[in-house]
């Protein structure tokens, strides 16, 4: 039976002891991080990741990253670490920031999905940092989702998925980031962005000089990019536009021939649609990405026909809300 810690209003670290003792053992533990919640379990441990594949229903031919809690950590499990790398981990580290390094034989073959390089990342919410100190392992931890549907950024909306999956489930409240990681692998000493996230291209830039966007050219080399993800259950479509009135126009007149479609729109636009169902998403960039995942289920827990997503502006932290929900969307219109 899957056993549950409440720890939204407790401090009580010391609590993550059993935790933390489960994925030693090699089982599964479900737990929040600044960014997303992750299902984790030992990553030194071949036959613990592969419980994660087999929770989540993820493709063995997608690699997970690694938690760590120091540096010695991550000079225990990669390799000829350079210099800009380790100048991007101390700028960037704790934080929603994952960069991919040669790994060590210690990194099991499945975890990497046979590759040479693994994903590491420091987190600097407290929940996941205690549990990655008191495993004393490095945590393999993909985020907490059925493959294909969107990661999970509250207890509430991945327990009814994993309660008879998992071994431990910890509950601290919601994610106060709410997109996953920005990814990064230096190539020839350049850094290159393979997925966006809330540490930005030009924070990037400030600390190594030059980057290169690979996230443009949907690069083969990162978890889930050559998967399905983000799915919705219901039809879905992105409508962009650096006119305001031009793109809330264009949504009314698609969604009036819909009989139940439901809107996610900044909160500027909510009183604009003629419709009964209107999700806000926020004010500010931050307050969108923090809401994103949690209102893409929320859309789709109302069985529409269609949902239709206002797009955002294209740049700093609305550059990685633009890709998720590109990949969320099964087709865009820009106006």
């Amino acid at each position: 039976m899957t056993k549950i810690l409440d720890l939204k209003n407790d401090n009580h670290y010391t609590k993550l002891k059993e935790a933390a003792q489960i994925i030693k053992n090699g089982g599964l533990v479900l737990f929040p991080t600044e960014t997303v919640y992750g299902l984790g379990a030992n990553g030194l441990d071949k036959n613990a990741v592969k419980k994660i594949y087999i929770a989540k229903g993820r493709n063995e031919n997608n690699p997970i990253n690694l938690l760590v809690s120091n540096i010695e950590m991550i000079e225990s499990i990669a390799k000829e670490i350079s210099e800009i790398e380790y100048k991007l981990m101390n700028a960037f580290f704790p934080g929603p920031f994952t960069i991919v390094l040669k790994k060590k034989p210690i990194v099991p073959s499945i975890l990497t999905a046979n590759g040479d390089t693994v994903g590491v990342r420091m987190p600097s919410g407290i929940i996941a940092k205690e549990l990655v100190e008191l495993a004393n392992v490095p945590i393999a931890a993909p985020s907490a989702n059925i493959s294909g549907k969107p990661s999970g950024t509250n207890f509430d909306d991945l327990y009814n998925d994993f309660k008879n999956k998992v071994d431990y489930m910890i509950d601290g409240g919601n994610s106060s980031i709410g997109i996953e990681s920005t990814i990064v692998k230096v190539i020839d000493n350049i850094p290159h962005i393979l997925r966006p996230g809330s540490i930005t291209d030009e924070q990037i830039e400030k600390i190594a000089g030059t980057v290169i966007k690979d996230y443009e050219y949907s690069p083969s080399n990162i978890p889930s990019s050559n998967y399905d993800h983000y799915t919705l259950n219901s039809k879905s479509l992105l409508v962009i536009s650096n006119d305001n009135e031009k793109m809330v126009c264009k949504i009314n007149e698609i969604a009036n021939t819909y009989s139940s479609p439901v809107i996610i729109a900044k909160h500027e636009n909510i009183n604009k649609y003629n419709v009964k169902t209107v999700i806000d998403m926020g004010t500010c960039l931050d307050e969108i990405a923090k809401n994103i995942f949690s209102n893409l289920r929320k859309a789709d827990s109302f069985n529409p026909d269609i949902v239709i997503i206002e797009g955002v502006k294209n740049k700093g932290v609305g550059l990685a809300i633009m890709n998720r929900l590109m990949k969320a969307c099964d087709d865009f219109i820009k106006i």
